[in-house]
């Protein structure tokens, strides 16, 4: 197989300074590296991961790597890859085929390469190696023992494959850890996608609107982020509870046919497709602004808007305007990308390193236990979760209280009463 396709291997040195930075702040990934050197559990497994090739995903590859794994790297996202983590990765002598701006018959090659390798497990950041391989490769499929899913898109994905009897090997989600999900998700991608809007735009969040599409965990870490800087938040949601969460935490809650006249600033945050469609265009205001920090770049109908368009030009770089028939001007950022990635860095170090611990604990489990488990979806071990969240506040040198003998055996009784 071909050993790396990337932009520059001449930013390889620039790219070890980052990877090296973004390492001092993950204690927890580190823990575990240093664990799976001494304990080798990874050796002589092929891992093909199509994550975000970021500062944060170097640490995660070089934990496994460490661990004794064989690895080819693919980005999960066109414009997402960090050009110099390419190099680095590459330059480490593994296998890696990415680079920022890839066109979409480039992105899929990229995973074709990535998975010569023969995987026996696979890692992804929406299921496109997953889906590749069901739909395209099934002869590799024998030698794949189990996979991971690090996001919400992904894991719905994976369920969908589940429940038509189309998965054909178990996966771990990810995703759905708690020291992933409520941190990661909220705390991450709360303030990479503020990050990412404010780079491509320098927005003034304080008294504008804007009208959050979807009130998961990262929908409610970005409407927060917002309010705090002063935004007035309109929260549209499909789910009751959701929506009813959203209106006990003090936020407008109303259709995005209702939203749509009154938002400054539009954040896709869901998972699902053409959260903003052409009735939605129809009525926004004149200069609105339109952003995705979903996985795929499919919450906005962008073939409607460009068909809506009498005009579209990139005015500055991830910023591209449509002008409509009566001369409003709409704002689409990124291509509608993940804007968090497309026009920032992602999420910080400090929350990536529990969800790449999760992720690193994870594999070893899937190839320690992949064929003796049901060919479905799995949470993430409550055991992994829990001690993932140990570790962490080790490292921040928090001392949480413990359990009496007595308190243990009042939990485990039914006979005291009041």
């Amino acid at each position: 197989m071909q050993n790396s396709v990337v932009k520059d291997p001449g930013l390889a040195a620039a790219g070890e300074k980052r990877i090296e930075w973004a390492r001092r702040h993950m204690p927890v990934l580190q823990s575990i590296k240093e664990e799976f050197e001494r304990e080798k559990p990874l050796q002589g497994v092929r891992i093909v991961a199509c994550l975000h090739v970021t500062v944060e995903t170097a640490n995660l590859i070089t934990t496994l790597a460490a661990g004794g794994a064989e690895i080819a790297v693919t980005g999960s996202n066109p414009l997402s890859t960090q050009d110099d983590v390419a190099a680095a990765l590459a330059a480490r002598g593994l296998h890696v085929y990415a680079f920022r701006g890839e066109n979409d018959r480039e992105y899929y090659d990229c995973i074709e390469k990535a998975i010569e390798l023969g995987p026996n497990v696979t890692l992804d950041d929406g299921a496109d190696t997953i889906a590749i391989i069901h739909q395209s490769h099934r002869e590799l499929l024998e030698d794949v023992v189990g996979g991971c899913e690090e996001t919400t898109t992904g894991v719905v994905r994976l369920r969908a494959m589940a429940e038509d009897g189309a998965l054909m090997y178990p996966v771990i989600a990810v995703n759905d850890a708690e020291t992933k999900m409520m941190f990661d998700n909220r705390y991450g991608t709360g303030q990479s996608t503020l990050h990412g809007i404010m780079n491509a735009t320098n927005f003034l969040f304080a008294g504008k609107t804007v009208v959050v599409g979807g009130y998961g965990w990262c929908g409610r870490g970005f409407a927060s982020r917002a309010k705090g800087l002063g935004a007035s938040v309109i929260v549209v949601e499909v789910e009751p509870r959701k929506a009813l969460e959203a209106a006990m935490d003090g936020y407008r809650v109303m259709s995005m046919k209702s939203a749509a006249p009154l938002g400054d600033l539009f954040v896709t945050l869901t998972g699902d497709i053409n959260v903003l469609r052409k009735e939605h265009f129809d009525l926004m205001k004149d200069q609105a602004i339109l952003a995705n920090s979903g996985h795929f770049n499919v919450e906005i109908d962008i073939p409607a808007l460009e068909k809506m368009a009498v005009s579209c030009s990139e005015i500055q770089n991830n910023v591209a305007e449509y002008r409509m028939p009566d001369g409003r001007r709409l704002y689409l950022l990124a291509e509608g990308r993940l804007i968090n990635l497309a026009a920032a860095y992602g999420h910080p170090p400090e929350v990536m390193d529990m969800s790449f611990a999760n992720q690193a604990l994870a594999v070893r489990y899937i190839a320690e236990n992949g064929r003796k488990l049901e060919k479905k979806v799995y949470p993430v071990p409550v055991d992994i979760d829990r001690r993932v969240a140990a570790l962490k506040l080790e490292a921040m040198g928090i001392e949480i209280e413990k359990l009496t003998a007595e308190q243990e055996n009042y939990l485990h009784s039914w006979t005291m009463g009041t």
